[in-house]
């Protein structure tokens, strides 16, 4: 983001030396201006680093889902299999279930872990420097 300044004609001042109300109040909307374009790019980025995040987590709770789904189907199969045949196969199946399930666990701790790292959706840091600013303007005002 660009921020370019903008050159007013110069106003006189006042005769004791000080900038007329026209002045200030000119001055005074520009950093406005420029302190909410500052507020609002901080508040985008802010956004963007906690949507990274809850989508990294967002995906890993995904790929657990999947993978426990696979879980099941291949113990229903295991279940099938020892059925209707001896130990070999469906101990075998057994096997594959459990290590799916144990990768679905671990993606979905990892997963949880990221979507906790997020954090709330607003822009906390934003919020506390703009209500900061609304400080700052309020005691000045009141001088």
């Amino acid at each position: 983001m660009t921020v370019t300044s903008h050159t007013r004609p110069h106003t006189r001042p006042a005769l004791d030396g000080h900038p007329s109300t026209g002045e200030l109040v000119n001055r005074a909307t520009e950093q406005l201006s420029l302190l909410l374009r500052q507020e609002v790019a901080l508040a985008k980025a802010e956004l963007a680093q906690k949507g990274r995040r809850a989508g990294t987590g967002g995906g890993l709770l995904g790929a657990a889902g999947a993978l426990g789904y696979v879980g099941l189907i291949v113990l229903a199969g295991a279940a099938t299999a020892a059925l209707g045949l001896v130990l070999p196969l469906w101990a075998a199946a057994l096997i594959v279930a459990a290590v799916l399930f144990a990768a679905a666990a671990v993606l979905a701790v990892t997963g949880r872990a990221q979507l906790r790292r997020a954090g709330s959706p607003m822009p906390e840091k934003t919020l506390g420097s703009v209500r900061a600013d609304v400080d700052v303007i309020k005691e000045r005002a009141h001088r």
